[in-house]
């Protein structure tokens, strides 16, 4: 079998994990697969490992802007995937307009298909490009063979979309690097900490409306103003969410003391952080599979968590839950895990268990399965 991969759209975050970990993990003996087709921009493909059984093609239109990758994904892919004689067609963007079959997709964006996540950014272009987002994807999974979800609650919420029409779909959650992995962080008693050895929060995750970083700070404020003992670092590049943040730091007197905002970290350096503070905070109200509260998990440390989306479902009993939209319920909950050494230090270890379940390993095994299935099914 000859697998074509259309990572054109894949530029940023969550996306270009998944395809570099995948690829790097893909083995043809193990797999069954004759050699992977990559399509994408020379700065993706040079993440990938150098495989005589990976063939990365980048054609000069892939490294300039949307609209162009746009154009070779309705009008020169399919060609493209005919000429390199491929079996089959994974889309992992989620977007597949060539009309290749068979073809599998992959569900990794929410935000387009919550209706209270949209209100958020009101009349915008930011509106305009989700719903933009949300018409191409669901055509492409109208279409597609086959569609991978990443969790049971975006399988449940999406399914209803296209239950008349016969895609075959599976739930293949992401992995979880080692170099998250931690021993669980010797906690201390609430008496060890004071204002020159404060209770430290991080909260890693890029600033946008959805991730409700300003509702963050100021539950961190109103902890402060009762004499607890704490900080928080915001750790995440810039977005829609900037803006609300900044207004209300402006707001909180001596902020800078005990609320530090760092901008974006490379990815690469982003376990370091965990290893500094005393608690993991994840306050996002709209995810897929959300990485950045499994790579908390598994650094050993006890999370304060948004109850919304897929959250319960991956850290289970492992955390205190909030409302992220309650400045009110966020403080709550950092005080409760402040309070109690024994309650941090047994939500450290739960948390922790459960992110074992998560490698890329696991992931690769799955998701080729799943392509050599739908190429079976296809072929008869």
């Amino acid at each position: 079998m000859i697998i074509g991969i259309d990572a054109s759209n894949i530029q940023i975050g969550g996306g270009v994990t998944h395809l570099v970990e995948l690829l790097n993990k893909s083995n043809p003996q193990k797999h069954e697969f004759k050699y992977i087709v990559v399509w994408s921009s020379n700065s993706i493909l040079n993440l990938i490992n150098n495989n005589s059984w990976i063939i990365k093609k980048s054609p000069k239109i892939l490294n300039l802007n949307l609209f162009y990758r746009l154009y070779w994904q309705i009008f020169k892919l399919k060609k493209a995937a005919l000429n390199a004689n491929c079996d089959i067609l994974f889309t992992p963007g989620g977007n597949n307009l060539s009309g290749f079959q068979p073809s599998v997709s992959m569900c990794r964006n929410m935000l387009p298909f919550e209706w209270r996540e949209l209100r958020r950014f009101g009349f915008s272009l930011k509106t305009v490009k989700l719903l933009l987002l949300k018409i191409s994807q669901l055509s492409s999974f109208k279409k597609s063979t086959g569609l991978i979800f990443l969790t049971q609650y975006a399988e449940k919420r999406i399914k209803p979309y296209i239950k008349y029409y016969d895609t075959i779909t599976e739930i293949i959650p992401h992995g979880l690097s080692n170099r998250f992995f931690l021993d669980p962080k010797i906690q201390k008693e609430k008496s060890e900490f004071n204002f020159e050895n404060p209770f430290k929060i991080i909260y890693v995750s890029i600033i946008d409306l959805y991730k409700h970083q300003w509702k963050v700070a100021k539950a961190v404020s109103l902890l402060r103003e009762k004499g607890i003992p704490i900080e928080i670092t915001l750790v995440g590049p810039f977005s829609n969410g900037k803006y609300k943040l900044f207004n209300e730091l402006k707001k909180i007197n001596n902020h800078k003391d005990y609320i530090n905002v760092t901008g974006g970290l490379p990815y690469l350096e982003l376990h370091k952080m965990y290893v500094k503070s005393d608690i993991c905070l994840f306050a996002s109200s709209c995810e897929n599979m959300p990485n950045i509260l499994l790579e908390g998990m598994a650094s050993g440390l006890p999370i304060a968590c948004s109850i919304l989306g897929p959250m319960p479902e991956i850290l289970k009993d492992g955390g205190i839950y909030f409302n992220p939209e309650s400045s009110i319920e966020i403080a709550n909950a950092i005080f409760i895990l402040f309070e109690s050494k024994q309650l941090r230090d047994n939500l450290a270890l739960v948390s922790r268990r459960y992110a074992t379940k998560y490698s890329w390993d696991k992931c690769a095994d799955s998701t080729f399965k799943f392509l050599n299935e739908i190429k079976q099914i296809t072929s008869l």
